[in-house]
């Protein structure tokens, strides 16, 4: 247990697991914060990894707020705006939505889809040059049971490898791009749909497995099983092999936290050093589940080396009006 704050007597940081994860509590995150208060929390962000802030029930002006006092806010998402058109920043998670864009049980096909039982685990966006350094998901809708987010921590899950696994795994680069971790086939007529909003914006960018942490020196697994496609420079059998086993390693239950969602609580995470899975146990249920999300921008990934991220597809992911501008040559 984390003592409080010496300038904000009321800020509480918990660790909730071994290895990731605490709750925060003692602030009102609809009101604007002291800068020392600020302060605390992204170092406890680079501590824990992951925050949670429970009965905090904010509106979409006070989780911009919020979010503004963290980082910068970027567009909703690379490839759709947000369906509130006053906040550009939002992106609304919720079935229903998806439904109503890809068809019925969306959420179901999806899961099948997947190249690989753990294809659910990802960072945010980790297909742009400069994925978010944060994400901050909070739930105004949620079921009674079902729907819970798991994170892990990837720093944790590097330094769980082997010396010589971990040496090897400092030079390598893998290619990320969107739904790389799922079958879909342009000739499903239900897939169709996701496939043309991604491929009307493309963006493919080869990231370090290994990324460097600069304000801590930490180094982080920078893989996304959602998003990863194949490691560089490896025949396809000896990249499948290899990240079957990086993947296995950022899902082992000792890197692990997971959050039963109530309305008002609200998740931020460090992007650049964890992934996550939302569990699809609620997916077969007559249920509502309505979250928001605003990421925060991000700068592009450092590998062990000192090597930058580079881009193959797709401009760098900023702010509301970099939704829309036209994709890079490769």
């Amino acid at each position: 247990m984390t003592a409080p704050h010496s300038t904000t007597t009321n800020l509480r940081i918990d660790p909730v697991a071994g290895h990731i994860g605490a709750d925060v509590s003692g602030l009102d995150l609809t009101q604007p914060l002291p800068p020392a208060t600020v302060a605390a929390l992204k170092a406890a962000l680079l501590t824990h990894k992951v925050l949670f802030f429970h009965n905090q029930h904010l509106d979409h002006a006070t989780h911009l707020a919020f979010a503004r006092q963290m980082g910068e806010p970027t567009a909703a998402d690379p490839h759709e705006p947000g369906i509130e058109p006053q906040y550009p920043q939002i992106l609304t998670v919720d079935p229903r939505v998806d439904e109503h864009r890809y068809g019925k049980d969306f959420e179901e096909r999806f899961r099948r889809c997947r190249r690989h039982y753990l294809s659910g685990w990802h960072i945010d966006n980790s297909a742009t040059v400069n994925p978010p350094a944060a994400s901050i998901l909070r739930a105004d809708v949620v079921p009674a049971y079902g729907g819970d987010t798991h994170w892990t921590n990837l720093v944790a899950a590097y330094e769980g490898l082997s010396p010589p696994l971990r040496q090897l795994s400092d030079g390598l680069w893998a290619q990320h791009q969107f739904l790389a971790g799922f079958h879909l086939s342009p000739h499903d007529p239900q897939a169709a749909p996701i496939l043309a909003v991604i491929n009307a914006r493309p963006h493919v960018a080869e990231h370090p497995v290994v990324r460097l942490i600069g304000e801590t020196g930490q180094k982080a697994l920078f893989l996304s099983p959602s998003t990863t496609s194949h490691i560089v420079g490896l025949t396809a059998a000896e990249s499948t092999h290899l990240l079957d086993l990086l993947y296995e390693q950022l899902a082992r239950d000792e890197y692990r936290v997971r959050l039963r969602w109530r309305p008002g609580t609200v998740a931020i995470w460090d992007n650049r050093t964890t992934a996550h899975l939302a569990a699809l146990d609620h997916a077969h249920l007559d249920v509502d589940r309505r979250l928001y999300r605003i990421t925060l921008a991000g700068d592009v990934p450092i590998s062990a080396n000192g090597s930058p991220s580079r881009a193959l597809t797709g401009q760098p992911f900023t702010g509301p009006d970099s939704v829309g501008n036209r994709p890079t040559q490769p």
